[in-house]
């Protein structure tokens, strides 16, 4: 199947299994349904995977299914990146790695770059039925930016550290109705992680270095340190989910 898709603001286009659509991801979409209509209100569920599993196009293939597929209650697609911090607070702020004070804009994309307390705040807000405008991450700017209020009777929050193990984080869990997780092999993930970098105009070289240093260290901390999922899935070398 392939689809266009919009992706952090963007149109992408991207390729899933038929298999995996019809054995995984509809399943995934009758559970949440059903548990909407069990509760009777607005149900939220948080997909937290490693950088490079996938986890965006794979909420908006989630959120275009659940508006096409007969049965089925809309689900919005709802990304973490929104509540970055502003560019302008990484760049004055600091945090210590290997017991040096780096500016936090060198490591952006690491927990610590992350209004956690707001993004508690919004997610509260939204599980409650609430009208919350949910900021997005224009990778354009790259800035958070004013985003839209969730309308559907499914909100599915995606994002690298929704179930990590960590003060402040793992309070966000207590706002869900159900979570998901993506394992993946890292040597999959970094070759994923190179190949989007260099699609964004890194050199080979480049891209390679920045994964090394920034992304495969995120990585590693999602997959070693996440809290358990009430599903639990697994991206294979060859993109197949199980």
């Amino acid at each position: 199947m392939r689809r266009a898709l919009e992706n952090s603001g963007r149109r992408v286009e991207a390729e899933f299994r038929d298999a995996d659509v019809e054995r995984v991801f509809l399943p995934l979409l009758r559970r949440l349904t059903a548990l909407r209509r069990e509760k009777g209100r607005r149900v939220a569920a948080l997909l937290a995977a490693p950088p490079g599993a996938g986890k965006s196009t794979l909420s908006a293939l989630l959120a275009a299914l659940s508006r096409e597929t007969p049965g089925l209650l809309a689900l919005d697609a709802l990304g973490m990146d929104g509540f970055h911090y502003p560019q302008a607070y990484l760049s004055s702020h600091t945090v210590v790695r290997d017991g040096e004070a780096v500016s936090l804009a060198s490591v952006k994309g690491a927990p610590e770059t992350f209004d956690v307390a707001a993004l508690t705040d919004a997610l509260c807000r939204v599980a409650a039925g609430e009208a919350v405008a949910w900021p997005r991450y224009d990778r354009a700017l790259h800035e958070p930016v004013p985003g839209d209020v969730p309308t559907g009777e499914i909100a599915l929050v995606e994002g690298n550290y929704l179930l990590l193990d960590a003060p402040g984080w793992r309070e966000l869990r207590r706002y869900a109705d159900y979570t998901i997780f993506i394992d993946a092999d890292p040597a999959l993930l970094y070759r994923r992680l190179v190949a989007r970098h260099v699609g964004g105009g890194r050199s080979p070289e480049e891209a390679a270095a920045f994964v090394r240093r920034s992304d495969m260290a995120n990585a590693r901390l999602c997959l070693e340190h996440s809290l358990p999922a009430d599903l639990r899935l697994r991206l294979n070398n060859d993109g197949h989910f199980l």
